[in-house]
């Protein structure tokens, strides 16, 4: 897992499309992506991805289908710990902060995160 994170700018681009539709062909991905590079570019970013653990692929008929090999979960959290860590020094509330700060949230979204926040305090009372 910590591979995903020494991702190029590329490798990260196919990651985004393969977590966005689940299964998909390397001719899918290159339609998808902004500033598509060659078939044969995309093709070897996914052998690339493959040898790092990141995608794996499955034959349907003559064609490869590709599929992240890390959940989606798992490679959040990753990443999420990873951002934490790197630029709000391991404080998640440093980095909650920045993103309600800078967010324009409805009257909703405060109210679940209030209650999210009363959850938290009354988990940590026991």
């Amino acid at each position: 897992m910590s591979r995903y994170l020494q991702l190029s700018r590329r490798e990260r681009q196919v990651m985004d499309v393969l977590y966005r539709e689940s299964r998909v062909s390397a001719a899918r991905i290159r339609a998808v992506m902004p500033d598509p590079p060659s078939y044969s570019a995309v093709r070897a970013v996914l052998r690339t991805l493959e040898e790092k653990g990141c995608v794996r692929h499955e034959e349907e008929g003559l064609h490869y289908v590709y599929l992240p090999a890390v959940p989606r979960e798992k490679a959040k959290d990753s990443a999420l710990g990873h951002l934490v860590r790197t630029f709000f020094d391991g404080s998640a509330e440093a980095a909650v902060v920045a993103l309600v700060s800078d967010a324009e949230l409805s009257r909703a979204e405060l109210d679940r995160l209030a209650r999210i926040i009363d959850r938290k305090r009354k988990e940590g009372k026991r």
